[in-house]
């Protein structure tokens, strides 16, 4: 596996270890609702259920299960580019980031009608709300949490910047944090790695552990979607919470880094035997593959 190579898959693979107030909720859409042209009067807005509207904790439960799903396509879509690269063939950085990213946003497509068939809103309607949400992110901070692991998730195969992006192209706050963070050295990236997969791996441990003393078997396949998704929800967090500790940098810098030394044989190397011991630990504990 070359370098360049190794970096993208490790940073992707990474990644496959992830009530509303009434004015601000959105009408999903029913099997047997009718469509029409003819805008609602007041009476039918005041008659609108609650039951019938898309509430923060809607918008969160649809972004976790997108991110558990791309997840798992991410999962596959690295086995399958390591499966190439041992059979010697060499797939250059560039065209692996636009393999990855082609083939995310075609699954993306196809798991989103089924999670918002799952779900019975209306993607029009999902977008609105979830951005009137994000608006007010002071009052809603786990949708702005669960909507900006995913974006993070995207930025982590694709290598655009689209964490904390709105409506029109504007920014939100998490956009400016890295500005002045330095990326790190040779040696450091790897300390650095050492230290954010090591802690991933503990906090898999942990849960795995939580979950057996409740006597919840792992291995059952609801189970098993239930720890990766607690996983999801936990993972980045409290990776970048040990790097900003002891290195003072975000997990945005450090992916920045570890791609800027993607081409030392030593950095490739020692990510390739982190990632790899990662694998391993996980068995160890017993931990099921996604999917």
């Amino acid at each position: 596996m070359s370098p360049s190579s190794s970096s993208v898959l490790l940073m992707a693979g990474s990644a496959a270890l992830l009530v509303g107030a009434a004015a601000t909720m959105f009408g999903k859409s029913t099997s047997s609702s009718t469509s029409s042209s003819n805008p609602k009067d007041i009476t039918d807005i005041v008659e609108l259920d609650e039951s019938d509207c898309i509430s923060a904790d809607d918008v969160c439960q649809i972004f976790d299960k997108l991110f558990l799903e791309m997840q798992q396509v991410l999962a596959q879509l690295s086995q399958q580019v390591q499966q190439i690269q041992m059979s010697g063939q060499q797939i250059p950085e560039a065209q692996l980031r636009q393999l990855l990213k082609a083939e995310f946003q075609r699954a993306l497509e196809a798991k989103q009608k089924l999670v918002f068939e799952e779900y019975n809103v209306d993607e029009d309607c999902l977008e609105e709300a979830t951005w009137e949400f994000m608006s007010q992110e002071d009052e809603y901070p786990k949708v702005k949490r669960t909507v900006e692991r995913f974006q993070k998730l995207y930025e982590n195969v694709s290598g655009e910047s689209v964490v904390g992006k709105r409506p029109g192209g504007g920014d939100g706050a998490t956009t400016t944090t890295d500005m002045n963070d330095e990326l790190l050295s040779e040696e450091k990236v790897v300390e650095a790695a050492e230290l954010y997969f090591g802690t991933l791996t503990k906090c898999m441990s942990t849960i795995v552990h939580e979950f057996n003393a409740q006597g919840k078997d792992i291995h059952d396949r609801a189970v098993a979607q239930e720890l990766h998704m607690k996983f999801a929800s936990q993972a980045n967090d409290t990776g970048e919470e040990a790097l900003k500790e002891k290195y003072g940098i975000s997990l945005k810098t450090f992916q920045a880094s570890i791609e800027s030394h993607a081409q030392k044989p030593n950095v490739a190397r020692a990510l390739a035997m982190l990632q790899m011991k990662q694998q391993q630990d996980l068995m160890a504990m017993g931990v099921p593959a996604m999917g």
